[in-house]
């Protein structure tokens, strides 16, 4: 059974920091990319990052670049999101999927992507 857990939200202030983790089962994490969305209320899931399965290159959407790094452990089958300089505009549900796209520079789910439950993140003072 494929899945994928998220974990290592919560609530933190503005300009702190926080590591996303996404631990996968079911299947071996080396041969998938893996991106991250997120989705605030009221608001459209975006593609945040993804990272690929053969070189590890990785791509940001413009409003996290250079605040947000994506990695991946295979020998714990788990790919993480550090984000840096949090912004009350980075609240959000945060999740993983499988095998993302890049359309136009956006990243969107593939035509067949597994996704975990999410996990919050909450930036507020």
């Amino acid at each position: 059974q494929v899945q994928l857990v998220e974990s290592g939200g919560g609530l933190v202030q503005p300009g702190g920091s926080l590591r996303l983790s996404c631990t996968a089962s079911g299947f071996t994490l080396d041969y998938v990319a893996i991106g991250w969305f997120r989705q605030a209320p009221g608001k459209e899931r975006e593609g945040v990052s993804c990272i690929s399965s053969n070189d590890d290159s990785t791509y940001y959407a413009d409003s996290v670049k250079g605040r947000f790094t994506i990695s991946r452990d295979n020998a714990k089958n788990t790919a993480y999101l550090q984000m840096n300089s949090l912004k009350p505009e980075d609240t959000a549900v945060y999740y993983c999927a499988t095998d993302p796209v890049i359309i136009a520079s956006t990243i969107v789910p593939g035509k067949v992507t597994s996704w975990g439950q999410g996990t919050q993140v909450t930036v507020s003072s």
